[in-house]
């Protein structure tokens, strides 16, 4: 038989109060939606913040290789500056009429010494070996020649100056070496 009374406590079951129940799930539901909503927001900026590192990422690219671009187009800038004096005298060597070879020869040298200049200042260095042992990283031996009073190996005589470009070998000197 059942009990109908509701004072009287039920046989072998907890006592449960409905109303506290759907308080508490209202309350637990009220504070799970709040943490919904603050994750929400959270991962909203967070997006937010990715995407405008991207964008800045993405922009910085940009801007580096439009500066690489200018850099290799305009690398040459400074040298060429620097051999429009040289231009100049070669110009003006060639409008002169008539002249005497001393002049020409003297305008020709004072050209040369002028290019050579531009040539050092961006880095470039003759190699004139003439007297020195054969250095085959640096020469190019073309041929051996008796000469009587040089050690064997020694180059004595220059037939084309090689070039080196900041330590890097761009031409190297075509030589005569004394023969053993």
């Amino acid at each position: 038989m059942q009990n109908n009374d509701p004072q009287a406590p039920e046989q072998g079951r907890e006592h449960v109060q409905p109303r506290d129940a759907a308080a508490d799930d209202a309350a637990d539901t009220a504070a799970l939606e709040a943490r919904i909503a603050e994750l929400e927001a959270s991962n909203a900026e967070l997006r937010e913040t990715v995407l405008r590192e991207r964008a800045d990422l993405e922009n910085q690219r940009r801007r580096l290789q439009r500066d690489l671009d200018q850099a290799r187009r305009f690398a040459n800038e400074k040298l060429l500056n620097d051999l429009l004096p040289v231009y100049d005298s070669l110009e003006r060597g060639l409008a002169v009429e008539g002249g005497d070879i001393a002049a020409i020869r003297e305008g020709i040298s004072l050209t040369l010494k002028s290019l050579l200049k531009v040539a050092e200042s961006n880095g470039m260095v003759q190699v004139d070996p003439l007297g020195q042992p054969l250095d085959p990283e640096r020469h190019h031996a073309v041929s051996m020649v008796a000469a009587p009073g040089q050690a064997p190996g020694t180059v004595v005589s220059v037939l084309q100056k090689g070039y080196v470009l900041n330590d890097r070998l761009l031409r190297p000197a075509l030589v005569a070496v004394a023969q053993d």
